[in-house]
């Protein structure tokens, strides 16, 4: 009983902190040392609680210093003009009467190049809120459509945070994961631009001035080359090289071009990769054209590691033993998939951020798919398909609470999101499909529709 109040109250401390704009993980760190007095009650010792935390935030160790690099690849690609160069270009060929679906397709473009949602959001996210805001176009339709195209890269972009965190934890090969997530992507990304496409028919946008596509192009050099870094990130990607790698050769190429044409000087590129990027207070691009940087990157470290310590205890205490038996209740793969789809919305819903929702649910489902003898890159793949697109779908977890702040909505976006919740319910419908061709209970010999042929391991 002790325990579960504790996990209450720690749940009423995320939920508070995420509302009112509070750091996360200060009610992280004090979630830890509750739990920690609580399972001490228990008989734990103090030690093989801090030895079971230890072990579990190592698991973060691995993605941090991508999570890092990522930090350091937006800011000097906006130093250099190359997100800059991607929203002037992607803001010059929409049509008014298709404004909605291209506000899809564009956030989902920009998404996918620079891997975060969060960036995505406030980039081309925040241009586009501006364009449509002379309309009488309910905001939270657009806002629905940007952020659904925002979670398209962070969900399997090779520069996405989630991406990487989901591959570490898996120990699945990243490149094979965003195979098998695009593979398993396309009838949800269809139908989601279908509609998309009749929300725009019934709801054109009056766009407005020109003022940020003019802003832009005189505050940044558009020569073709500024797209370099981000082509370079795509090429290298196709012959599988290192992410680590690829990133730190686009971020040379970044740093190179923002000398050489935007002119800035190496100290204050060496600024922007610490703090992050911003132009003139009194520019009309200093709200849209801000972040990315080592400082922005080091506070999700800090939540990742705290979330990873957390996991560690619930893992080795079994303080949610609870869950995963009840999971055992799953006996075709369309149940497992249904199972995982519920843990994720518990766990996006009591953890309040997606790094922890994915960390709680890999915990949590792990055993089941172990025993059900499915592969880690099934394992990885249905995690991608469930919890990280779920996670912005709680109004009070950051993963849509910070994207629908940055583009002045309110929790109206959720049933706009099309994709997000369209690509849980078309994969489970295509697994139940799966599943009548199937003998009773042979949950076991069944393999993953889209990872029957990837590598468990990296």
């Amino acid at each position: 009983m002790l325990l579960i109040f504790t996990l209450l109250l720690s749940f009423l401390l995320l939920v508070v902190s995420t509302s009112q704009g509070y750091f996360v993980a200060y009610p992280l760190m004090g979630t830890l040392v509750l739990l920690i007095a609580v399972l001490m009650k228990r008989g734990f010792s103090f030690r093989v609680l801090i030895t079971m935390a230890i072990a579990g935030s190592r698991k973060a160790f691995p993605v941090i210093s991508i999570l890092l690099l990522i930090g350091v690849v937006i800011s000097v690609w906006m130093a250099a003009g190359t997100v800059p160069a991607m929203v002037y270009y992607g803001l010059k060929i929409i049509h008014p009467s298709a404004f909605i679906f291209f506000a899809f397709v564009l956030t989902s473009f920009v998404s996918l190049l620079i891997g975060t949602s969060f960036g995505a959001a406030g980039t081309i996210g925040i241009a586009l809120m501006i364009m449509a805001s002379g309309s009488e176009v309910d905001p939270n339709i657009v806002a629905g459509a940007i952020i659904a195209g925002a979670y398209v890269g962070d969900r399997c972009s090779p520069m996405s945070s989630s991406a990487n965190f989901v591959a570490t934890l898996t120990d699945t090969d990243l490149y094979s994961n965003v195979r098998n997530m695009v593979s398993s992507a396309h009838v949800s990304l269809g139908l989601a631009g279908i509609a998309y496409l009749v929300l725009s028919w019934f709801n054109p946008v009056t766009l407005g001035d020109d003022t940020i596509s003019m802003a832009i192009a005189q505050e940044f050099n558009l020569h073709p080359i500024v797209l370099l870094p981000a082509l370079v990130i795509i090429g290298l990607s196709l012959v599988r090289v290192p992410v680590k790698r690829l990133m730190i050769i686009s971020i040379g190429a970044g740093v190179a071009i923002a000398i050489t044409l935007q002119g800035y000087s190496f100290l204050q590129i060496v600024t922007f990769g610490a703090i992050g990027f911003d132009v003139a207070e009194t520019s009309p691009l200093q709200s849209i054209l801000i972040g990315g940087g080592l400082l922005s990157m080091a506070k999700v470290c800090l939540v990742v590691t705290l979330s990873t310590a957390l996991a560690g205890i619930f893992s080795g205490t079994k303080a949610l033993s609870l869950v995963q038996t009840l999971l055992e209740r799953a006996h075709s793969r369309s149940d497992l998939f249904l199972g995982t789809s519920l843990v994720g919305i518990a766990a996006a819903a009591f953890g309040c951020t997606q790094a922890i929702a994915i960390l709680l649910t890999q915990q949590l489902v792990e055993p089941r798919y172990r025993q059900c003898q499915q592969n880690d890159a099934a394992l990885a793949l249905d995690l991608e398909n469930t919890v990280v697109v779920l996670a912005p779908l709680i109004p009070w977890n950051i993963a849509g609470l910070v994207p629908a702040t940055l583009l002045m909505a309110d929790v109206g976006f959720i049933p706009y999101a099309i994709f997000l919740y369209l690509l849980p319910v078309v994969n489970w419908i295509q697994l139940r499909d799966g599943d009548r061709h199937l003998p009773p209970h042979s949950l076991s010999e069944q393999q993953h529709t889209y990872a029957t042929h990837s590598p468990g391991k990296r």
